[in-house]
């Protein structure tokens, strides 16, 4: 019986494909609290989502290889805008807001999700968003949420378990099946799941290798 949401393997010519997209220059372009400020649609998008405390920054600092490019905070919901870096000259790399736990009023929270909803719906070189989950919890109910707008937003997403290197071998599994479960359950969601360490560097190989193939 063929596994469902089974972990990528991406062959050798992707992997080399994502090393050589990630060994140049990666830069922030600038961070957006509007529409009428994102930069130019001018080349291949995918962005990253995550609920505040996932790893989200600190994992981009691992893909592109710079300690400190995204900034990472022990304090949840520091991201408050759409962060925008360039990868090579063919890519740019989003950053998200952090979602959940955020310690922010009400009405900035909504603004967030406006704006999330509206970048969704408007970017036109958005290939594929990640959603980051964390492998010590699975699947969460503001996971949930975010995995429904990229449904109706008919965004394709592809989740990334973080973390893994800081739960055990059979506690990953259950969480990995119960992600695995609750994902099938969404038609934007691509048929493949990414497991990665930032701070073992574990996955972030197979990570470049999904970008990199990306059209």
């Amino acid at each position: 019986m063929k596994l469902t949401f089974p972990i990528a393997e991406p062959d050798a010519a992707a992997l080399e494909k994502g090393r050589l997209l990630f060994s140049g220059e990666t830069d922030f372009v600038k961070g957006v609290v509007a529409m009428d400020g994102m930069p130019p649609d001018d080349r291949i998008e995918i962005c990253f989502a995550g609920r505040s405390n996932v790893g989200k920054s600190t994992l981009i600092n691992a893909l592109t290889g710079r300690k400190a490019l995204a900034r990472a905070s022990n304090t949840p919901g520091r991201t408050q805008e759409i962060n925008f870096f360039t990868c090579a000259d063919s890519h740019y790399v989003v950053d998200l807001p952090g979602y959940g736990f955020a310690k922010a009023p009400k009405d900035t929270v909504a603004k967030w999700q406006r704006l999330l909803k509206a970048y969704l719906s408007g970017r036109a070189t958005l290939r594929r968003a990640f959603v980051l989950i964390d492998s010590r919890h699975g699947v969460k109910a503001v996971d949930e949420e975010i995995m429904s707008l990229l449904d109706r937003s008919a965004v394709t997403f592809q989740v990334v378990m973080t973390k893994a290197d800081k739960v055990k071998d059979a506690e990953r599994e259950k969480n990995l099946a119960q992600t695995r479960e609750a994902v099938s359950k969404h038609p934007a969601a691509y048929p493949e799941l990414i497991v990665t360490s930032s701070e073992k560097g574990w996955g972030i190989d197979i990570l470049r290798a999904v970008i990199s193939t990306l059209e």
